[in-house]
């Protein structure tokens, strides 16, 4: 079975660190840990991890946020994967820092890398695992608080949210998404 983790984020060195770019943090720390590569390839840079005889494509676009659907698009046609193989993992600011919250389908919830992938692919009805990263910013301050530099303490905090989000991406191609919510949706301690 082959299946596409998409981890969304911005490119280039201006981004990375941002809030906005968790999507990426959990693909590149999955890709360091397995000991692969990736390599920049067509919408994106992509790396493949076998685990449990299921093939993972994961794929960080390159086609910043708001275009995320042309890659995902792209590699699901090119990988021929079914959108219920897909798993999109991005940030949430409607979700307080560090909670983590997998579906099977739903709206884009004002992210626009998930509009554009929704708009591209047809359907809401696709995976994904969402990031809380808070919403602790003044009226107005929304684009700069998403795209800002995450604090120290939210940075110490990332390498055990990837850890618990790389967990729950394991458990989605292995036991299926209903179980793998069950285990995964927790409340934040």
């Amino acid at each position: 079975m082959n299946y596409l983790i998409a981890g969304l984020g911005n490119i280039g060195a201006e981004y990375a660190g941002t809030r906005h770019n968790v999507g990426f943090m959990t693909l590149d720390a999955w890709a360091d840990d397995a000991g692969v590569t990736f390599q920049t390839q067509r919408y994106g840079d992509v790396a493949e991890i076998s685990f449990k005889g299921r093939k993972l494509t994961l794929l960080k676009p390159s086609t910043y946020m708001n275009l995320s659907g042309n890659a995902v698009r792209y590699w699901m046609n090119k990988l021929n994967i079914p959108v219920e193989n897909i798993l999109v993992i991005c940030d949430d600011l409607n979700l307080p820092f560090g909670t983590l919250r997998m579906r099977k389908k739903g709206s884009d919830g004002g992210h626009n890398g998930l509009k554009n992938i929704q708009e591209l692919l047809g359907t809401q009805d696709y995976p994904r695992i969402r990031i809380g990263i808070g919403n602790n910013f003044q009226k107005g301050g929304q684009v700069n608080f998403v795209i800002g530099s995450m604090t120290d303490e939210e940075k110490a905090a990332m390498p055990e949210i990837c850890k618990s989000v790389i967990s729950g991406i394991k458990d989605f191609v292995t036991i299926g998404p209903d179980r793998a919510m069950n285990i995964f949706n927790t409340v934040k301690k």
